[in-house]
């Protein structure tokens, strides 16, 4: 689970509504009607202050000290997505790629505990999209034979699916995707993919959420991958490729569609 909040953390959060003095200045924030780096904001866009990439931006999910996008509403997640789509846009005008990504709990690599995302802006896509891509939509072909075998099927709503893919790496990962063929990841289903992917967290949760990585692909048929972090990756994953997965996809779909 997510680690419990200290008095020292809470107290020392940047993220936290008020706090906007302990950023960089802010790149965006919904909604609008205000001045800039003061309270009042939904969601937060600033620069990252210690980027790992010449641009990198982060967006801070909720004005409240939150932990995990479990905690948000369908709400507060639309407008988590309008906040990606804006930069998006952005990225694009100045001829880049936007790569977004959350990490939420230390196992999953981050560093601060109030829910928010990562925006990479990129000069191209990277080489896991662009693999993605090389093989054509093979995703088209993958839903349409998980969606006739039912077995590794959480949900379908909203025009997307949940599924826990065959083979996946770790216990409990899911795929969010359009049934439809969709290029634009930051269109108007963007929203309803995030309150998915909250709702698995929250089905897992048992006292607190669980720590988790996720990712948006645009490669032909855009998709979220959701990965909780209930196990470690080791020398056989990382060296060689080979993920050992103890739940089964099929068990792990089947217990993820209880409410």
């Amino acid at each position: 689970m997510l680690e419990p909040v200290t008095d020292e953390q809470l107290d020392s959060c940047p993220f936290c509504e008020g706090r906007e003095a302990r950023t960089p200045p802010e790149l965006l924030a919904l909604p609008r009607d205000r001045a800039p780096d003061t309270p009042g904001w939904q969601v937060r866009v600033v620069p990252n202050k210690y980027p790992a990439f010449e641009h990198q931006e982060v967006v801070v999910h909720s004005p409240e000290h939150v932990l995990s996008i479990a905690e948000l509403d369908r709400e507060q997640l639309e407008l988590v997505a309008e906040a990606w789509r804006l930069r998006a846009e952005a990225a694009r005008e100045a001829g880049q790629v936007l790569f977004a990504g959350i990490n939420e709990g230390r196992a999953a690599g981050s560093s601060l505990q109030h829910s928010h995302s990562q925006l990479v802006w990129l000069d191209g896509e990277p080489p896991v999209v662009q693999a993605e891509r090389r093989i054509g939509c093979r995703l088209c072909d993958n839903l349409r034979r998980e969606l006739d075998e039912g077995t590794r099927v959480v949900e379908q709503r909203d025009g997307l699916v949940l599924l826990c893919p065959y083979a996946g790496r770790a216990p409990y990962e899911c795929l969010i995707a359009p049934l439809e063929h969709e290029a634009n990841g930051y269109g108007p289903r963007l929203g309803a993919a995030l309150e998915l992917a909250a709702e698995v967290l929250r089905r897992l949760a048992e006292d607190a959420p669980r720590p988790m990585n996720l990712w948006l692909h645009e490669s032909g048929h855009w998709h979220l991958e959701l990965l909780p972090r209930l196990t470690v990756f080791a020398a056989l994953e990382l060296g060689a490729g080979y993920f050992v997965n103890t739940i089964p996809p099929e068990q792990a779909a089947e217990q993820l569609r209880r409410p």
